[in-house]
Parts: C-alpha cells; structure tokens; sequence
C-alpha cells in the first residue's frame, strides 16, 4: 500500500508549490513511483510540476452522472470509472499525476464519490507514495474518497493569522475523523530565525514544526518561464529544504539513513 503524503494550507501559503517541491523531494531520495494527486479545485499542481491535463476525476463524474450513454452496455459504473481515471493520469518519467477537480453540477454525488474512493485506492497501489494537495476545506479527505494518510503536512505563512488557520484545519481534520498517522507545520516563504511571537504561537498551536522553507527565487524564475518545478537547481534552498523534512518525517528514508 502507498505512503500517502497530504498536504493542506488557506490559499497564498504556496501549499501547492510545497507539494510540487515534495513530489521531487521524494523522487530524489529514492523513491521509486509517486503517484501525485491534486485534490484542490483550484488545480494548479500540473503548473506546478510542469505537466498539462486533460481531463479531471470531475470531469469524468459528470458525464457519468449526466449522460446515459456515458457507460456502455455490459461495461459496470465501476469498470467505467477505473478504465477513465487510468486514461487520463498524467504520466511523466519522474512522477504520475491525477486530478481529481470538482463536479459542477448539483445533487448528491455519494455513489460517485465511493466509485472514485475506490478507484484512487486501486490506483494508489502501484506506487511507492501518494502526494495529495488538498484545499483548506479538506474537501476530498471529508468525503472520503481517499484513504487515511499517513503524514498530514499544513503549510503556512509566516503570520499569526497563518498558524491559527493551521492549528484548525489540524482540529477540523480530528473533527472529520480523518485517519492520520503523523501531523506537522511547516512555515512557508519564511527567514529561518522566526519571530518569538510566531514561535510562541507554534507552541501553543499543538503542531510539531517541521521546518521553515524559504524564500527562494530559482521558484519564481521558474513560474515566469512556464517551467515546472523539476526544473529548479539542484542548490535551490526551498527544493534542499524541503528534501530535509521528508527524509526526517518519512520513516522509510530515516532508515536508510541508519
């Protein structure tokens, strides 16, 4: 089964480039298959990596739900969803990508969201990690369409504001009774020497800080030059940054270490 990797974060904290920048991170430690998952309406994580996409899980949904003819004679719902999600992963030689959007239209989507949560599961197990960028609301966690995680990354600015929206998406999470094996902060676009206000409010938060990621304009380069994040230095200090926190948080790479 997958290591699944979720990340959440209010929008402007650059969850979505820390994702991106996490998927490489896990590819460059030695992972082997990592299967990237944009949960965010908002899909941006493509840009991000520098892929483009054809179709989303929403976008599957609804022609499922809406056309007859969607699903042909002989072909269950089931076998109809599994065989469209496998046909419009992204596949890129480091990673494989699969967004899953948002269905427009109205009504209840509960058969199709047990009908997606079983077809990522079955995708899920071809790959080493899962790498899910999810919106602030925990959308896709909530409705359960995907499993448990096993390491929930929040990320925030460096504000106060930041980490109090942090400390309840950690609680919203609890509320929704998401699985989680492990749960840290991490402090976006910040100087490593943090405030002692905001140090003081990540110890009172009940998050563990895994780590500052700086400001780093090899990632703003990119953006400009349409480029993806696979294209930034190998000496880029967030890319480096990032790479630390997932060898620390991951158990399997902390002991390859030892």
């Amino acid at each position: 089964m997958a290591f699944t990797i979720a990340l959440a974060g209010k929008g402007g904290t650059g969850k979505t480039t820390t994702a991106a920048l996490t998927v490489r991170a896990l590819r460059e430690l030695g992972a082997k298959t990592v299967l990237a998952v944009d949960a965010d309406p908002n899909a941006t994580l493509h840009e991000a990596l520098g892929v483009e996409v054809e179709c989303s899980v929403g976008e599957i949904t609804e022609e499922m739900l809406n056309s007859a003819e969607a699903t042909p004679g002989g072909m269950s719902k089931d076998a109809w969803m599994e065989y469209h999600i496998q046909r419009y992963v992204v596949e890129d030689p480091e990673f494989d990508l699969l967004s899953m959007g948002r269905p427009e239209g109205a009504g209840c989507y509960c058969y199709a969201n047990n009908l997606i949560r079983s077809c990522v599961d079955d995708l899920s197990r071809s790959y080493a990690y899962v790498v899910m960028d999810n919106e602030a609301g925990l959308e896709h966690l909530s409705r359960r369409t995907t499993r448990d995680v096993d390491i929930l990354l929040i990320v925030s600015d460096p504000s106060l504001r930041g980490v109090r929206t942090a400390q309840r998406l950690s609680e919203l999470a609890d509320e929704l009774g998401i699985g989680i094996g492990a749960r840290y902060l991490v402090i976006n676009r910040a100087s490593p020497s943090l405030d002692p206000a905001l140090l003081t409010a990540v110890e009172t938060s009940g998050l563990e800080l895994l780590g500052v990621v700086p400001t780093d304009e090899n990632i703003a380069v990119c953006d400009l030059a349409g480029k993806g994040l696979f294209d930034l230095p190998a000496d880029s200090p967030a890319l480096i940054r990032v790479k630390d926190m997932i060898h620390a948080a991951v158990p399997a790479f902390q002991h390859a270490s030892t």
